[in-house]
């Protein structure tokens, strides 16, 4: 029997981090910004650097094989039960994301009681129809994750992010397998947070899924900053201005080729 290809989806923050999960193999990328908020809605600006810079190493590359980009739909950190205002952004950030040209979106929304928000998880699926939509880790907080898959495969979402409603996806891995064989093929089940090479071949045994989430980073520096190190520019800075993180190509090569070897 020939083994079943694992799909590989690498979180990006940034173009450069695109172009670098693509050419380690990840078949797909959820493109978003500000990671350290969990993840916010890119820029048009950075999605099209990111789709030109796939088309640079398609010309360079006859054999390079563009990710799907899945752009993250999130307007603010801090939970998914939003304003009025709020949702109005997100439609709009869809509406111009969409014309740019993306292979789906991931968004979550919940009432104030964490259920899922029904109406307005529908009024986004019309509004992209026919690309495919991802619930995000959302689920890790409803009180009920069988009624919320329920709703999910209701509304005609495609796959749902989620570490298990735990920290991580190793610790969450019952759960994970539990939603995989009560979904039954009707949603995808997509396991998150805290996959790693020590991990990942025991998770994907476990739990039976096919595919896997993750980021990959390594730090690099940038000095401009330096000539005045008193000066702060977050809220919760890290512990220099002059780290920043990038995708780390060699370690996500060598997860795509652990996990399909």
């Amino acid at each position: 029997m020939t083994k079943k290809k694992i799909q590989v989806e690498i979180c990006c923050a940034s173009a450069d981090d695109v172009i670098q999960a693509a050419l380690a193999g990840a078949g797909r990328v959820e493109f978003n910004s500000a990671m350290l908020l969990g993840g916010l809605t890119p820029s048009i600006g950075m999605l099209i650097a990111a789709q030109e810079g796939l088309r640079q190493c398609r010309v360079s590359d006859e054999n390079f094989s563009s990710p799907e980009i899945f752009t993250m739909i999130r307007p603010r950190e801090g939970g998914f039960c939003y304003s009025d205002l709020e949702f109005k952004s997100m439609l709009k950030d869809i509406e111009k994301l969409t014309e740019q040209g993306i292979d789906g979106i991931v968004f979550g929304i919940l009432h104030a009681d964490a259920s899922v928000d029904e109406k307005r998880c529908q009024e986004i699926l019309n509004l992209i129809d026919p690309l495919p939509a991802v619930f995000h880790r959302a689920i890790d907080v409803v009180p009920d994750w069988r009624r919320s898959l329920d709703i999910l495969i209701n509304l005609g979402f495609k796959r749902v992010l989620t570490s298990g409603q735990e920290k991580s996806a190793a610790q969450g891995r019952e759960t994970i397998r539990r939603m995989v064989e009560y979904a039954a093929g009707q949603i995808e089940i997509l396991p998150a947070a805290g996959i790693r090479t020590a991990n990942v071949s025991d998770l994907l045994e476990y739990t039976g899924c096919d595919q896997i989430h993750l980021s990959m980073m390594r730090s690099c520096v940038d000095d401009s900053t330096s000539a005045n190190p008193k000066i702060r520019f977050g809220g919760q800075p890290p512990a220099s201005e002059s780290i920043y993180s990038l995708a780390d190509r060699e370690k996500i090569a060598a997860i795509v080729q652990q996990v399909n070897s």
